[in-house]
């Protein structure tokens, strides 16, 4: 914490100053816990009494993982930080009426199956069935056996299968939690009256309604199986007794997704190194980092006791995590370390290395902080394709660590099988984790804890009483946070030195009259992407590379590379994300003929330059760019940066085969034009190469362009094709008309 506030001092006084410059404006300070799960515990209502009007709770957040309070039968989705700002200046929210997907639940979990495990297996499900943009709500005789921390690790990974939410209406599981985490039984009596009454509350001892939906999936829980995901994205679900043979095809096959291509010479490679005076080796699929972190899992007390468990039965057969993998546990609340302590299970994952680091958000989104150097160096120096395991919910590339080039999402209770393993490539039925004090080789069974150990630990360790205390302390702050000093002024004193707080250049030069439609006149491609560009890919929030014109920008301003800190924390200064834009050292641009990181071609002189120079050299010239993606295009985080940085550098539209939800609308919202491709056809079907001219053919009045309309895109040698203009609604219409959603709402605050 004293780390945290003395990084972040600047950032922390600027939302302080807020919380008193705004008068419906509160502040949860730092180290209360991840917000999803503050919001599932404290904050969330499920029905809202305003002066003895009733009404059911909803939320926006400007994070993807808002949907968790979807758990809790509350209406809640991620939005990116632009419809955010102009949602709180007054501007509704608009989007097109989405189709509901009904997937039905039956059964329950078998012995040993983790929450962990069915959210994987749903996690890929839905991305099979294709729910971007959709609604999708839980049914059936399945819904009673699932806890409600159950349904919020579900809920939570909406972004992951692509969903604007996953919802799970209220019944006596809802009310049950409710009186858990110390809501009143006046209110839990309110909230079951109110939707009772408006039929909205589902009682499972009733005949129930067959329920009409757009489409239909189904899951039989009982054969749910143990799993994990990677080792690049969160929906390539492995089978864990799958998992040895999966790692190895890994290896073999063509660099990508689920490949590496290590050649077969190099597959066995075994680097030695001393770690702080001991012998200590690397192979390919060894772990370097296992986190027990983000609010997917850390809100459900089942897997969290789980791991506890695993870590128990290892000291008590003398199994111990080697040293040099990097071990941590960042609950999503203060309650975790509450209920952790109670059931005496915080001892034992000390032992193995998991300590309490902080609560909030941290290997998950690539804070995990340095490997030991004689780690880092044995891997770069051998090449090794090392590993790391988290109970997160994102391992895209280059997100979780520079150096785990596999990163695998699993229950927490794998996690630390894993760490014990010190491999991912093993096969858990078959080969032994490792050997125990007297001398035999300890098993995966053996240190497996039942379902029913579990529970017994849920049942004796998790107590109302808990959730009261540590949210009546959040109410009265904490000595760091209570002691910053702001100032009074409802006006903010930008300081221009600053290199965290900057004052942001989208209201510069701004006049009255909106600019009308620009359309692009022979700009230039700045990249060429295939699939899955994430918003990691687009604007990373871990750490900031030491040669990276982001790097160049704080040195040049006296700040310490110990100083740098992340992208994610600096996101208050527009000249840090600007040349964080495209940083990601995992980039893949089709320019760069194979060669994998954040450079791109300079078209008119051929020169590989960084992104950021490359995009400056273009917007001097007088120069618009554009981009060319390939499917689910912004797919990640509900990051803003990833539609504000493009647009400071002056990129004018994206043409992609389809875009992720969030992402597509924070691009209208800055201004960025997002095409798409006719069905059948992208930039490879096309001939385009990105070294073309590319103009996009818009009518000249906004009046004259409906949602959804096709243009035609001409380039400069000869080459024309039709797209879809994605704006999808009359209000993103307006938004463009006006360059962006900010200085549309300027110009209509300035009016009233």
């Amino acid at each position: 914490m004293e780390l945290e506030f003395r990084r972040n001092k600047e950032r922390f006084s600027f939302l302080k100053w807020g919380s008193t410059a705004f008068h419906n404006m509160l502040v949860v300070p730092p180290g209360s816990g991840i917000v999803h799960q503050v919001n599932l515990e404290y904050l969330g209502r499920v029905v809202f009494n305003t002066n003895g009007t009733l009404y059911p709770d909803s939320v926006v957040g400007t994070d993807s993982h808002t949907t968790m309070i979807d758990g809790l039968g509350v209406a809640g989705w991620g939005v990116g930080g632009i419809e955010a700002e102009a949602a709180m200046l007054g501007q509704p929210m608009s989007m097109v009426l989405p189709g509901v997907v009904g997937f039905k639940l039956s059964r329950k979990l078998r012995n040993g199956v983790t929450a962990t495990d069915l959210v994987l297996t749903v996690t890929q499900m839905l991305r099979k069935h294709g729910v971007v943009g959709k609604f999708v709500e839980f049914y059936g005789d399945g819904m009673g056996e699932l806890s409600l921390a159950d349904r919020a690790t579900i809920a939570n990974m909406s972004p992951e299968y692509g969903a604007t939410m996953g919802f799970f209406p209220v019944d006596h599981v809802t009310l049950q939690y409710l009186r858990l985490t110390g809501r009143s039984d006046e209110t839990v009596a309110m909230i079951e009256s109110y939707l009772r009454a408006n039929k909205m509350f589902v009682d499972y001892k009733e005949p129930q309604q067959e329920r009409v939906y757009s489409s239909y999936l189904e899951l039989n829980l009982a054969e749910v199986e143990p799993c994990v995901s990677g080792p690049k994205r969160p929906h390539d679900r492995v089978p864990l007794k799958e998992m040895k043979a999966d790692w190895n095809s890994c290896l073999n096959n063509k660099v990508g997704f689920k490949g590496f291509a290590v050649p077969k010479e190099a597959q066995e490679k075994v680097a030695k190194f001393s770690f702080h005076g001991k012998p200590a080796e690397l192979k390919h699929g060894s772990v370097v980092i296992t986190a027990i972190t983000s609010c997917t899992n850390t809100s459900n007390p089942s897997v969290m006791l789980g791991a506890g468990l695993v870590a128990k039965k290892a000291c008590e057969l003398g199994l111990l995590v080697k040293p040099w993998i990097k071990t941590s546990l960042a609950p999503g609340s203060g309650v975790v370390t509450k209920y952790l302590l109670q059931s005496g299970l915080q001892e034992y994952l000390n032992k193995q290395g998991f300590h309490i680091v902080g609560y909030g958000c941290t290997t998950c989104i690539g804070n995990s902080g340095e490997l030991d150097e004689s780690v880092a160096s044995a891997i770069s120096e051998n090449d090794i394709i090392a590993a790391a395991v988290l109970s997160g919910n994102r391992n895209f590339e280059g997100r979780v660590h520079a150096l785990t080039r596999a990163n695998y999402l699993a229950s927490p209770p794998l996690v630390v099988a894993y760490a014990l393993a010190g491999t991912v490539d093993i096969d858990f039925d078959k080969e032994p984790i490792g050997t125990g004090k007297d001398g035999k080789s300890i098993f995966f069974k053996d240190i497996w804890p039942s379902s029913e150990e579990v529970a017994e630990a849920v049942q004796s360790s998790v107590l109302p009483d808990m959730f009261r205390s540590a949210y009546q302390a959040i109410t009265k702050g904490n000595p760091m946070w209570n002691q910053l000093q702001v100032p009074s002024s409802t006006l903010y004193t930008w300081d221009p030195n600053s290199t965290y707080i900057h004052e942001p250049p989208y209201f510069k030069n701004m006049i009255m009259d909106p600019p009308g439609v620009l359309g692009v006149k022979d700009a230039y491609c700045l990249l060429n992407f295939g699939d899955s560009i994430t918003t990691d890919h687009i604007s990373p929030a871990g750490s900031i590379h030491k040669d990276s014109p982001a790097a160049k920008f704080l040195l040049d301003r006296g700040v310490e590379r110990k100083d740098f800190n992340s992208y994610g924390s600096r996101r208050g200064n527009d000249e840090v994300m600007a040349r964080g834009t495209f940083a990601n050292i995992r980039l893949v641009n089709k320019l760069l003929n194979g060669e994998v990181g954040p450079k791109t071609i300079h078209v008119p002189t051929g020169e590989k330059l960084y992104v950021f120079d490359a995009a400056m050299r273009y917007k001097d010239a007088g120069h618009d760019t554009i981009v060319l993606a390939g499917a689910e295009y912004g797919s990640g985080s509900s990051r803003d940066w990833a539609a504000k940085g493009p647009m400071l550098l002056g990129v004018k539209a994206v043409i992609a085969k389809s875009f992720e939800r969030i992402h597509r609308s924070n691009l209208v919202g800055m201004g960025i034009i997002p095409l798409c491709f006719k069905s059948g056809e992208d930039a490879d079907t096309l001939g385009l190469t990105g070294h073309e001219r590319y103009t996009i053919d818009l009518p000249n009045k906004i009046s004259d362009i409906r949602p959804g309309q096709d243009v035609t895109v001409t380039t400069n040698n000869g080459k024309s094709f039709t797209c879809t203009v994605r704006f999808d609604t009359e209000v993103e219409l307006a938004y463009f008309n006006n360059g962006g959603i900010l200085p549309y709402v300027i110009r209509n605050l300035i009016k009233l």
